[in-house]
């Protein structure tokens, strides 16, 4: 595994330039991606009373506002499939807030403040967005390799460019093989990115959908970088039933008050649909070779830090 420290630069403001470039180049490849394909881009979504709960702890970032609470976006998953009632294929860069805990401050790839590019497509399946998320990377690390030469070189970064299809490994078959680490292992071990699939509910939120042939199984899916990079997106099939949304909330101990508005439009007719999302900084990271997530940014906000 290649990652390389900004440490080698006294200041970063060179390092840093090449980065945002990088990072720039990556904005543009994946929207003009996206278009060329029929997706419209929509405006983020920064505070609402509603956004993803998240299956792990971190903390609500909220505020009060006359005689309501506002929360920064965690995710805008349950934003997209409303989107979704006006056209089939969106997508957005989102800005999320996630305060997670202390200890996570030195994985190197995690941060309170990031971006996503968000999309979802009305109808699609777990298969068709896999196909469009194998595409998207794709297109995306080609144009990178042929306008950034000169920042790649700089980092000294060959990168590689996958081949489609991707490797799909099952949840169950990589937990039963290496236990709870089983993704650090497999991104250690794979030299291309691969999918994790077949992921178990418990370990998921509620708009994932559950395979109605398994239960318990859901209809989701991960992609993976090599070189012990992680997680790149996480996505999937989203139940869009209201009778199916209720369950999976109640099941999650999660409190029906707290998405009175979703399940409004839940109730009056959700399309099927999935999608995913792809964070813009562990792209670039893994673009660039880098060790720390921070060094993908201008102002990071690490977890368990106060820094501008």
């Amino acid at each position: 595994m290649f990652m390389k420290s900004l440490e080698y630069d006294r200041y970063g403001e060179e390092s840093l330039r090449k980065v945002l470039k990088i990072k720039t180049k990556l904005r543009q490849a994946m929207g003009n991606f996206l278009r060329n394909n029929g997706f419209l881009e929509i405006s983020p979504v920064i505070i609402s009373p509603e956004t993803d709960p998240l299956y792990h702890a971190t903390g609500k970032a909220e505020f009060d506002y006359y005689d309501g609470k506002y929360q920064l976006t965690r995710s805008m998953i349950l934003h997209k499939q409303i989107a979704l009632l006006t056209s089939d294929k969106i997508f957005t860069y989102s800005p999320n807030v996630r305060l997670e805990p202390v200890e996570l401050a030195d994985t190197g790839k995690h941060l309170v403040e990031f971006t996503q590019l968000d999309l979802e497509v009305k109808d699609a399946t777990r298969e068709d967005i896999i196909d469009l998320g194998e595409r998207l990377l794709i297109h995306t690390l080609k144009e990178v390799k042929k306008d950034c030469k000169e920042e790649l070189d700089y980092f000294k970064r060959d990168l590689r460019i996958p081949e489609a299809p991707f490797q799909r490994i099952k949840y169950h078959h990589a937990y039963n093989q290496y236990g709870r680490i089983f993704e650090e292992v497999l991104s250690q071990e794979k030299e291309d990115p691969f999918w994790l699939i077949d992921i178990p509910s418990e370990e998921r939120e509620f708009y994932d959908r559950e395979d109605p042939s398994r239960p318990g199984i859901l209809r989701d899916m991960d992609l993976i970088y090599p070189e012990g990079f992680g997680e790149a997106l996480s996505g999937g099939e989203r139940e869009h039933e209201l009778d199916r949304i209720k369950q999976r909330i109640t099941q999650q101990e999660l409190d029906l008050t707290n998405f009175k508005n979703y399940l409004e439009f839940a109730e009056k007719g959700l399309p099927p649909s999935a999608g995913f999302g792809i964070g813009l900084e562990r792209l670039a990271r893994y673009v660039c070779g880098l060790e720390e997530i921070k060094d993908t940014l201008l102002f990071p906000k690490i977890p368990g830090k106060i820094r501008l």
